[in-house]
């Protein structure tokens, strides 16, 4: 190889991480060929050399991309070519901005890509855990601001055993599926699905993931000091301190505070919509200082509400610090559907529809891990523009969408009945009806409800409330919110969101805007929102609907499954499929056969289903002589009638079997298209003929 590079090895959980730098990719500001076992991820950062033009934001991009060839794939479809991102893709990818993104100076505006290809995939090491270290190496070493690193973790646990990094197997089987992101002092970012984990158990895995980051951060910190650039300079988009002073001279504080004080939404927008035309009316000569204006606006209600909160005790809508916003559940508010409820909290209110249909319908998923291959269950949310008062065309979910939507998904998962107790395909629909703070909390709690409605037997209620922060100058100058709206969590440092039952968490996902969370603060969090939770069950949800219904809804398809020999579903479907064909045709059922001989039965109306069971009873089971049998007249001939029991098996009623009476006829007795009732007399099994009576039959 022409150009020397730098590789770094540590043993992490007994596999080996392999960090090659100068290898790949040299001309990105920063670049780590990482490998961990036999998966592998090229993780890239790179920056633009100017800020991006009127923006009052960081625009920083994630992108995780899964190529199929890592699996030893080829993607299908009429185009052979990886198309737009999977909904694994976009949610890691959010794993991976939330705890990075807080790092970057706050007043940097150049565009920053931080990209991680997954080359090749090793079933022992999952490849989201190889690409969160990868972008945190490669944003160190390059020549970016960032006040790094971070470290990230995962946790598994099987039989009460917690399991560091766990492989795909054990990541898919487990009760737990924590991911912890840390500084070398604090927790930055968790997120967490977990089988009804106790808060204790939930504590004590988080901080075991936290410990192990501080090893990996030191072997980071190894790799910054013998290859990292210097940090280059950029241009300040802060906020000048002289406009700030000319601002408050206009506006005083006592103003500020008393037009952020409001329990309405949109008196407070009211309000500062008058603020600002006050305010672009006094800089209309200064160019510099209108451009900055909305950005300097939003810091100045930023540190009015922070101080109104940490200092006063004061909350926006006089709410206390632990108080939740009124509440109001109802259900089956649209008719015909399965299964429907309404949630609201404060100025949030989330409608939630439930649609069951057969498992033919579950999704399949076509990505990098081979264990998971279809969803049963399907938790969408949708967020439109009206839910806030603004006017924008929907252009389908984008990534916070996306992510909400598993956030819930992954909150109910651990409640629903298994395929064999209720074989049928969930989806659940969010629509947002009115935001304004934790959305996806309302969400969890209205598909809870909805489930119920719509009679699905869910072992446990579960319901979610987010917990927001302000912090001080000092570690323990803070305070912690319950149920934040949407001025609490734009001003605030954190939103912590926790779902889960009576007994336990099924859902974490923590995302903050400092430098981490010390363990009083997780804890405390953890604490405040179980008590929340366990308030809106007990005085909301339970009042609309304590319990599952007992029967699917009147409008949903019925289903009944039954088992039969795996070594008998050829006979079921036939040549072609041409029996099972037959038993759909002629009793307007669907029918779903898995490998293992589960044959689901769904329809409308009871007698279909009933008759098709029976059908598919006489195609496995063996016809017995002497048992009478139901079954139809297909063909007359001179000696006699074949009358059809089930596909594929039918029998011949001799004519002197027709009746006691000499029988001069067999149209004299019986018809094409007939149904009979006759005894199974004899059959031989090596000609594979049976034969009927009808004069027998008692």
């Amino acid at each position: 190889m022409s150009k020397e590079f730098k590789r770094y090895q540590k043993e992490i959980a007994g596999r080996m991480l392999t960090v090659d730098i100068n290898r790949v990719a040299a001309q990105a500001n920063g670049a780590a060929f990482i490998k961990y076992g036999d998966t592998t991820v090229l993780s890239t950062c790179t920056a633009s050399e100017k800020p991006r033009d009127g923006i009052d934001f960081f625009p920083l991009s994630v992108e995780y991309e899964e190529k199929l060839y890592s699996v030893g794939k080829i993607p299908g479809g009429f185009n052979k070519r990886e198309g737009k991102a999977s909904e694994n893709a976009v949610l890691t990818s959010r794993v991976i901005d939330r705890p990075m993104r807080p790092l970057f100076p706050k007043d940097y505006r150049n565009d920053v890509t931080l990209n991680n290809l997954v080359m090749s995939v090793d079933p022992e090491c999952r490849p989201e855990l190889v690409a969160m270290l990868g972008s945190s190496i490669a944003t160190c070493i390059s020549d970016v601001p960032f006040d790094g690193p971070c470290a990230m973790t995962q946790v598994g646990l099987i039989d009460g055993e917690f399991i560091i990094n766990p492989t795909q197997k054990q990541w898919d089987e487990g009760d737990l599926k924590l991911t912890v992101a840390s500084t070398s002092q604090k927790v930055i970012m968790i997120e967490a699905g977990a089988n009804i984990v106790p808060e204790a158990k939930m504590i004590e895995a988080i901080y075991m993931a936290h410990d192990i980051n501080q090893d990996i951060i030191a072997f980071i910190n190894e790799i910054v000091a013998e290859v990292g650039k210097p940090k280059h300079s950029y241009v300040s988009c802060a906020v000048p301190e002289e406009l700030f002073a000319a601002i408050k001279e206009i506006v005083p504080p006592e103003a500020m505070e008393e037009a952020v004080f409001s329990d309405e939404k949109q008196v407070r927008e009211e309000n500062i919509r008058q603020i600002t035309e006050k305010l672009e009316e006094a800089f209309a000569d200064n160019e510099e200082w209108l451009a900055v204006l909305p950005d300097a606006i939003y810091q100045y209600q930023k540190k009015t509400v922070r101080k109104m909160i940490l200092k006063d005790h004061k909350r926006p809508d006089g709410r206390a610090i632990n108080q939740i916003r009124p509440l109001a559940a109802e259900v089956d508010i649209i008719p015909r559907v399965h299964g429907s409820a309404m949630f609201t909290r404060g100025q949030t209110q989330i409608c939630n529809v439930c649609t069951l249909a057969p498992l033919s319908e579950i999704q399949r998923v076509d990505g990098l891990d081979e264990n998971v291959t279809s969803k049963r269950y399907m938790h969408h949310y949708n967020f439109p523009s009206y839910s806030v008062g603004e006017t924008k065309v929907s252009r389908g979910p984008g990534r916070r969408e996306i992510g909400h939507g598993a956030l819930a998904e992954r909150a109910l998962l651990p409640v629903l009945p298994s395929e064999e107790e209720f074989p049928y395909a969930i989806r659940t629909v969010s629509e947002t009806f009115e935001s304004n703070g934790s959305t996806s909390m309302a969400s969890t709690c209205s598909s809870c409800m909805s489930l119920m409605a719509a009679g699905v037997p869910i072992k446990a209620m579960v319901a979610g409330i987010s917990c927001g922060l302000v912090t001080g100058d000092t570690d323990d100058d803070y305070i912690v919110l319950t149920d934040i709206q949407g001025l609490e969590d734009f001003f605030g440092d954190m939103d912590f969101k926790v779902t889960g039952t009576k007994e336990g968490i099924t859902a974490i996902q923590m995302d903050i805007k400092i430098h981490g969370l010390t363990r009083p603060i997780v804890e405390e969090a953890i604490a405040r929102t179980r008590e929340a939770r366990l308030f809106i069950m007990e005085t909301c949800m339970k009042p609309a609907i304590a319990a599952p219904r007992p029967t699917v809804n009147e409008f949903a398809p019925k289903i009944k499954q039954i088992k039969i020999d795996p070594e008998k579903i050829g006979e079921v479907i036939g040549q072609r499929g041409k029996t099972i064909n037959t038993i759909i045709e002629e009793t307007g059922v669907k029918i779903d056969i898995d490998d293992e001989g589960r044959i689901s039965i769904c329809g409308v109306e009871q007698a279909g289903m009933d008759k098709a069971i029976e059908m598919i009873n006489m195609i496995v089971e063996p016809l017995e002589v002497g048992k009478n049998y139901h079954g139809k007249v297909v063909k007359v001939i001179d000696c006699g009638a074949i009358v059809s029991l089930a596909p594929n098996k039918d029998g011949l009623i001799h004519i002197s079997k027709l009746s006691d009476k000499r029988v001069a006829k067999v149209e004299d007795v019986v018809n094409v298209g007939d149904e009979v009732d006759v005894k199974v007399i004899k059959i031989d099994e090596r000609a594979g003929r049976i034969s009927l009576s009808l004069k027998d039959v008692q």
